[in-house]
């Protein structure tokens, strides 16, 4: 790997989500999977691939936003996720799935790593420590996808709706005087998308919100006025139960 990518990838994980796959490794681990990237970018708008494409890589997130989604044969589409810098999009080569299950869409222009994931193997078979320190990780992402099964299936849309406010504001929120101001900007429809419901559903629950004093609309964003009151509505466990790693968008 060159100087200028090394001293470049040093900068962006200072500036990552702080809930980053890097963040499971030591420097020298991480520097072994650095090895095996190879640089790509992504304009928004662009897709990485599509449902049902064949499977095989691994998208190190450098920069930018990606949004998994997830289709039905009805033409419906759900948001599974919003991928930030620092984030693996990725699906295992297992021997039973070949193809990928959701699609990963840009949101904003992107730079990746992309790793085979017969480079991956390799690395996990020569490398114990290193493979622990994956199986970590991939127990995390474990825990937030049965976790956002949970808020959704347990406590209605508007548990839905509490439940995924509270996981923009750990992932996309900065302290503001009046509570916390979550600076990614998603439209009523896109919300919708995240919890399976309609934008009318989502418009009427926000000002629902808003009218309690739960949440203000400032300038397109959401700022959360009493994140206890979020937490109520969607029966939130506290931590240790739930950690910030699992409670994330």
């Amino acid at each position: 790997m060159g100087e200028a990518l090394k001293n470049r990838t040093a900068t962006e994980r200072q500036q990552d989500n702080g809930l980053g796959i890097h963040r499971f490794f030591s420097e020298d681990q991480f520097a072994r999977l650095e090895e095996l990237m190879y640089p790509k970018r992504a304009e928004k708008g662009s897709y990485l691939f599509w449902e049902g494409d064949a499977a095989g890589k691994l998208y190190y997130l450098r920069s930018g936003k990606v949004k998994l989604r997830k289709s039905t044969d009805e033409g419906k589409d759900f948001t599974l996720s919003i991928m930030q810098t620092g984030d693996l999009i990725w699906e295992p080569e297992n021997g039973l799935t070949t193809v990928h299950s959701f699609s990963a869409e840009v949101l904003e222009d992107a730079e990746l790593g992309v790793v085979q994931w017969k480079d991956l193997e390799i690395l996990l078979y020569r490398y114990g420590d290193f493979a622990v320190r994956f199986m970590n990780w991939m127990a995390i992402g474990q825990r937030v996808s049965e976790s956002k099964f949970r808020d959704l299936l347990l406590f209605g849309k508007p548990g839905a709706l509490a439940s995924t406010l509270i996981r923009m504001a750990n992932t996309y929120g900065v302290a503001v005087p009046e509570g916390i101001k979550i600076t990614l900007k998603l439209t009523n429809t896109e919300m919708a998308d995240l919890i399976g419901t309609s934008r009318e559903s989502v418009n009427r629950m926000l000002n629902d919100l808003k009218i309690e004093g739960i949440i203000d609309i400032r300038q397109g964003r959401i700022v959360i006025l009493r994140l206890n009151a979020l937490r109520e509505i969607c029966h939130c466990p506290t931590c240790p139960g739930c950690p910030k790693e699992i409670c994330r968008l």
